[in-house]
């Protein structure tokens, strides 16, 4: 692929792009719990993890969920049995909140962004994000689509539970509408995801059948010990990285359980530059490292017998050993047919000054 083709999107602090370093959203969510304090702390730590935005979620229970709403989660983990009751413990924070969140993370020289969850939300949050990210459950939501669209931002879109052909609808109203670009990343809609389920082969399918759109990744699995399966996503093209942030992982109820935490972060942080640093192109002023390895592991051409002055090499007079200090076996066949200008003895490794040049 012509670099000129490589989809880019701009996400205020970065140009991202399957060439740059991997765009990190904490997605703190409502894992504050109401408290603007706390919210503050964990915009503290996913900077201090490396985090490139600290997000948030702005709704109202009564303009989410309706009274009568079921759990789609696993209520062992997160007890409460309607969307409604569960969205209304933490809807706390008004617009002069989610101003006070922007400071900070200004402060802390961190993206802030909050996905809306209405026009409401779209318009208070405007000003204030360099773009939009739209949630899975909204990728079908025509009237909030063709709100965050006319904003006229970049949208990141997450892709759980959906078609294909929703997913095509939802860029085809985003982009028709004034998005200038649209990110989709890939995600499952299950709290937690189980690893078997993670569907991480997705991501490539994403960029192949939609060239045009930078691709991620938004995660909803256990976080691992060695943060095995964000590190994968990276590996396999995911540019966006999305993941629920907690300052305690062992909280029980909503999303904490499924969340990382700074210390994940920051080694999910370092597994990627790792593996950028080990997948890098090799400049050729590398190579220099390599030079005791080149000189000592290949090979030359040595003689396996006697020869005597004037002989001409066959063959049957030579082999091959390390190290690489005489001629090289590229010469070979250069070399069979030409004079010795002495007499030389078996395992001599042969140089063009032992030979007569034709």
């Amino acid at each position: 692929m012509s670099i000129t083709n490589i989809p880019e999107i701009n996400l205020g602090s970065a140009i991202v792009s399957e060439e740059t370093f991997p765009y990190v959203i904490a997605e703190i969510g409502v894992n504050h719990g109401g408290s603007i304090s706390l919210a503050k702390e964990l915009i503290d730590m996913a900077a201090e993890g490396g985090a490139h935005a600290a997000k948030f979620q702005t709704y109202k229970a009564e303009k989410l969920a309706s009274r009568e709403s079921p759990p789609y989660w696993d209520i062992a983990k997160e007890t409460t049995k309607s969307q409604y009751l569960l969205f209304k413990k933490f809807d706390a924070f008004e617009p002069e909140d989610y101003v006070e969140l922007k400071e900070y993370c200004d402060k802390k020289s961190i993206d802030f962004l909050s996905t809306p969850f209405d026009d409401d939300a779209v318009d208070l949050l405007a000003p204030m994000m360099p773009f939009f990210k739209i949630a899975s459950a909204d990728i079908t939501n025509t009237p909030l689509l063709r709100k965050v669209a006319e904003v006229g931002k970049p949208v990141v879109l997450s892709t759980g539970a959906s078609t294909i052909q929703e997913i095509e609808y939802a860029i085809n109203e985003l982009t028709s509408k004034g998005a200038p670009s649209v990110a989709l990343l890939h995600c499952m809609l299950n709290y937690p995801t189980d690893y078997d389920n993670a569907g991480l082969s997705m991501i490539p399918n994403l960029k192949r059948l939609f060239p045009a759109c930078v691709i991620g990744y938004s995660d909803h699995t256990l976080p691992e010990r060695d943060m095995l399966t964000l590190t994968t996503a990276v590996t396999l093209g995911a540019t966006i990285i999305e993941k629920h942030f907690t300052h305690d992982k062992s909280i029980v109820g909503n999303d904490h359980f499924h969340s990382m935490d700074m210390q994940d972060l920051k080694l999910f942080i370092e597994n990627v530059q790792r593996l950028q640093s080990i997948t890098g192109e090799v400049e050729q002023s590398g190579r220099e490292k390599e030079l005791a390895a080149r000189l000592n592991a290949r090979r030359s051409i040595v003689l396996a017998k006697d020869i005597q002055k004037g002989e001409r090499l066959t063959d049957q007079h030579l082999t091959y050993k390390r190290p690489a200090f005489g001629i090289s076996p590229i010469y070979w066949d250069d070399v069979i047919g030409m004079k010795a200008l002495a007499d030389l003895k078996s395992d001599h490794i042969l140089k063009w000054k032992d030979l007569e040049q034709i």
